[in-house]
């Protein structure tokens, strides 16, 4: 799915176009123990609940593609009977209606979900009913040929609210405030079918999780079957030292900022795209031989790519550049510098040290203030 198959379902989580059938649930403590359940048509909810479900389900739905969102595909084994797709499958035609299939998703959710603390498990199924759309892409609500039926759960916390004072309307006083069990944004999620090309694809889910750097491995192989993508703090530090270990000593101060200026191009030129810009290892050799890096210095690039981040894997260039920013360490000084204005700091060897030199141009300001800096 891209950003904008996203929003679309996104924007069906309004009282004017909610389509969702049916909302349920399982409340389940520290100790792993079921609390209770509930199961209810949602559209015979009060207003005030609707608006506060609305609002868990956008987040599972929030985040960027590539980072927070993930796409996954199904192995072919799990859509055969008894696989995790064929399940997941099973519980979305129930459309929430089967019992036992509901308690055992639950079963199979607490049984993989390691959390120190109460959760809620909230399960919804939808049949969006999708518009017809113009080669340009207006929306036509009357050319509908197709109905998405997915579910979408979410994982929350359950947490109890901060202690305080409140204010008693009966006593007219101040007193202490009764603490609440109060549900928090969605921690981890998924949606299943995937809603791609505005069309079903029972082979695919959508996959969200709050810490876009701990996607929860275990869980998704166990809970979906599928293999998860390197977590986005991950892809930067492979990336890292696939660059570095490639380079050795070429690995210079001009080279690294040569590959920033170069990714920051291919994400600028990719903004408007609809998917995420992907790398994989023959674009990352493709984006160092572009930065003047000579072929003999690659020679090991293939085998350390493959060792640090996998043969058939790819990086989202999001997640190993930051355009806005562009930063030098050292163990005592950090230096940051505008992206587009690089070209004021250079390294140079000054009295046998190697030295970082910074051209001050436009004035000098220590701790806020003014400093001449010729003297």
């Amino acid at each position: 799915m891209v950003k904008k198959e996203v929003s679309e379902i996104k924007r069906q989580f309004t009282p004017s176009a909610c389509s969702i059938s049916r909302i349920c649930g399982c409340y389940v403590d520290g100790e792993k123990n079921k609390k209770t359940e509930f199961k209810e048509a949602f559209l015979s909810l009060p207003e005030e609940d609707m608006f506060k479900y609305f609002e868990i389900l956008r987040k599972a739905l929030s985040g960027t593609v590539g980072k927070n969102l993930v796409n996954l595909d199904f192995p072919l084994d799990t859509e055969k009977e008894g696989g995790t797709q064929e399940f997941l499958l099973r519980l979305r035609n129930s459309k929430l209606q089967d019992d036992s299939l509901l308690a055992s998703f639950y079963d199979r959710i607490i049984d993989t979900y390691e959390y120190v603390g109460n959760y809620l498990i909230l399960l919804v199924h939808d049949a969006y009913d999708i518009p017809g759309q113009t080669s340009d892409g207006l929306g036509m609500e009357d050319a509908s040929d197709e109905v998405y039926h997915y579910i979408l759960c979410c994982i929350c916390p359950v947490d109890l609210s901060k202690p305080g004072l409140s204010y008693n309307e009966t006593q007219n006083a101040f007193q202490n405030r009764t603490r609440d069990w109060v549900v928090g944004m969605p921690e981890l999620g998924f949606l299943f079918p995937a809603f791609h090309d505005r069309s079903t694809d029972i082979h695919s889910a959508l996959y969200y999780s709050k810490n876009a750097n701990d996607l929860h491995d275990v869980f998704v192989e166990q809970l979906l079957g599928c293999p998860l993508p390197l977590a986005a703090d991950f892809q930067k530090e492979t990336f890292h030292t696939v660059i570095e270990e490639t380079l050795g000593d070429a690995c210079d101060y001009n080279t690294v900022k040569t590959i920033h200026e170069n990714l920051s191009e291919m994400l600028e030129e990719h903004k408007d795209a609809p998917e995420p810009l992907m790398l994989d290892k023959y674009q990352v050799k493709s984006l160092l031989e572009n930065s003047g890096i000579e072929e003999g210095q690659l020679e090991n690039f293939d085998k350390n790519f493959d060792e640090t981040v996998g043969e058939r894997a790819s990086i989202f260039a999001g997640n190993i550049v930051n355009p806005r920013a562009f930063e030098v360490k050292t163990p005592d000084v950090i230096i940051k510098v505008n992206p587009e204005r690089t070209d004021l700091l250079e390294t140079r060897e000054i009295d046998g040290r190697q030295c970082l030199v910074i051209a001050v141009d436009g004035g000098v300001e220590v701790n806020g203030i003014v400093v001449n800096p010729h003297s």
